[in-house]
């Protein structure tokens, strides 16, 4: 008898290789896309003075919540500030520029 050798061999180690690169540049995107969510965090106790008023960064992040798009209701929950207080950081983002402003930096 003859050993025969199936007409098309199949050689894994190409597909596995394009798998891993492919995993390895999905990992690399979800670091760049995780990193720019964390740019600002509403919960930051640095956002607020002991006496419970917004600093300079917690202006910023009320700011940055309205340029993407946030409500005043979401804004006044997120950083615990009443609603009295995002409607008038809300009027003083619009003043500004609204989404137009310039962006103070933050940390």
């Amino acid at each position: 008898m003859t050993d025969k050798k199936p007409p098309h061999a199949f050689d894994p180690k190409p597909v596995l290789d394009l798998v891993a690169s492919i995993e390895a540049d999905l990992q690399r995107l979800k670091g760049l896309v995780e990193q720019q969510a964390e740019k600002f965090d509403p919960a930051n106790p640095h956002n607020k003075t002991l006496d419970g008023k917004l600093t300079e960064e917690g202006v910023e992040c009320c700011y940055r919540m309205f340029d993407d798009g946030k409500s005043r209701y979401t804004v006044a929950q997120q950083m615990k500030i009443s609603f009295a207080a995002a409607t008038h950081r809300f009027n003083s983002w619009r003043k500004l520029g609204g989404k137009k402003r310039t962006r103070a930096l933050l940390g």
